[in-house]
């Protein structure tokens, strides 16, 4: 039960992974910055002959139109559909036959690619790259082809998949002004109706030198790798169109939300969604350490005593949404066979109310900060997790550097803040309770 809730989680994200975070040894790199507006970021590794080819747009959900949700997503598999020098169906050939491999992934707030290629490939990467920059197929073929795919995608891994729109459903839920209230994948309506031009401005607005970084990671020569980048992106125009932004603009909740969803499963569950800050924020730090301490390990608190003491739970566990505006943390339980669940959350609700009331203790923390030091120092070991990072603390900073620094801020939390933040955040007036129960129990 336990990795089924984990991949539950993953599921929900609609996500090949959650952002990561740096290293404790330091990572050098070089960055600099095209005409065009292109940031650049070079980070050699030389220990393996192996190269990553990333670029990460500054485009997710949260920049669609409320009534064209899933843009972001759908461009995710359109910008594989091939170039104008690139064949159709072609685009993974020519990396696999080199024998590389590719993916993409999309979020709320960023879409990201990539190819990982033998480093006697770079120029291969910087090209396909650069063609898809350039000269991508946004043509009635390939659209027509991608909203079948696309929205057979959201039948697949969330409207018929048990518990697969737990996350919508939560959003929707949460948010009531800010994007964030539709999830990734978008509505089946909004992509099968939009006319090719609408696809076409999204593209033209989003997927620009001037709203990407390009990172690229492995065994490198900075100044060759300089060299072929100037000659494959230096001239691809700039954007022409303004891009659309929208504001951290949602409002703060002052009233607790509580629902019940009905769906075709076969055990409850209960989802707490609590607004927290943004990732990179000081208190973001502390919510992911409130997370650990409450769910991560059969040791945590709500496992130990709603799944080993109390018998209330078959699993529990917690997860944020790091996004770049105000996001969520997520409690997410199954009550045990003949459970109810409001049992359940009753005694979940007695465990937070204990981080809210008492300091957790000076081994707690230690236990804490052991974990988050082991989970920075591994978080970080593949050139395809180096260059995610690298392309996230620019996308959302504009400071890459900050990847030397992640330790040192989980490091700096203090006991206090961990109950400060549970009382700021982890307050019943800023939640939404979500019941999701089994169909045949409507009635």
């Amino acid at each position: 039960m336990k990795n089924y809730l984990l991949n539950l989680l993953a599921i929900m994200l609609v996500l090949f992974h959650l952002p990561s975070m740096a290293q404790t040894g330091k990572i050098e790199f070089t960055e600099y910055k095209l005409d065009n507006g292109l940031h650049v970021i070079l980070q050699p590794d030389n220990t393996t002959p192996n190269v990553i080819v990333s670029i990460m747009y500054h485009v997710g959900s949260k920049n669609e139109l409320p009534e064209r949700t899933g843009f972001a997503h759908f461009f995710e598999h359109l910008m594989f559909e091939g170039t104008a020098n690139i064949p159709r169906g072609r685009f993974d050939k020519y990396v696999e036959e080199a024998g590389g491999t590719m993916n993409a992934g999309t979020f709320f707030d960023w879409t990201y690619y990539y190819v990982m290629l033998p480093s006697n490939q770079l120029e291969l990467g910087l090209w396909l790259e650069s063609e898809r920059l350039l000269h991508p197929r946004v043509d009635s073929i390939g659209i027509a082809t991608q909203k079948g795919v696309v929205t057979e995608e959201m039948k697949q891994t969330r409207d018929n998949r048990p518990y697969g729109r737990l996350l919508i459903e939560t959003v929707s839920r949460a948010f009531t002004q800010h994007p964030y209230r539709w999830d990734v994948l978008g509505a089946d309506p909004h992509i099968r109706n939009a006319a090719d031009h609408e696809f076409k401005d999204f593209h033209d607005m989003f997927y620009v030198p001037d709203n990407a970084v390009l990172v690229i990671s492995g065994d490198i020569h900075v100044e060759d790798t300089k060299r072929l980048v100037e000659k494959y992106f230096a001239e691809i125009p700039s954007g022409t169109k303004p891009i659309r932004r929208p504001l951290a603009n949602e409002p703060k909740r002052t009233v607790e939300v509580r629902d019940t969803v009905y769906d075709n499963i076969q055990l409850p569950m209960v989802i707490q969604a609590y607004h927290i800050p943004g990732k990179g924020t000081p208190d973001f730090y502390a919510v992911e350490m409130l997370g650990s301490l409450l769910s991560r390990g059969q040791s945590s608190r709500l496992y130990r005593s709603l799944v080993d003491e109390q018998r209330l739970a078959l699993e529990i566990a917690a997860q944020q949404l790091p996004l770049e505006h105000p996001g969520l943390s997520l409690i997410i339980g199954i009550p045990q066979i003949g459970i109810d669940p409001k049992v359940m959350e009753d005694a979940l609700n007695k465990e937070l109310e204990k981080v809210r009331t008492e300091l957790i203790s000076e081994q707690e923390l230690e236990k804490l900060k052991n974990q988050f030091e082991n989970r920075v120092v591994n978080s970080n070991t593949t050139i395809e997790s180096r260059a995610n990072n690298l392309a996230e603390f620019y996308t959302f900073f504009k400071d890459a550097s900050l990847i030397n620094h992640t330790l040192e801020k989980y490091l700096a939390v203090t006991r206090e803040d961990i109950q400060r933040v549970a009382n700021e955040y982890f307050r019943d007036n800023n939640r939404v309770v979500l019941y999701f129960m089994p169909k045949n129990q409507s009635n």
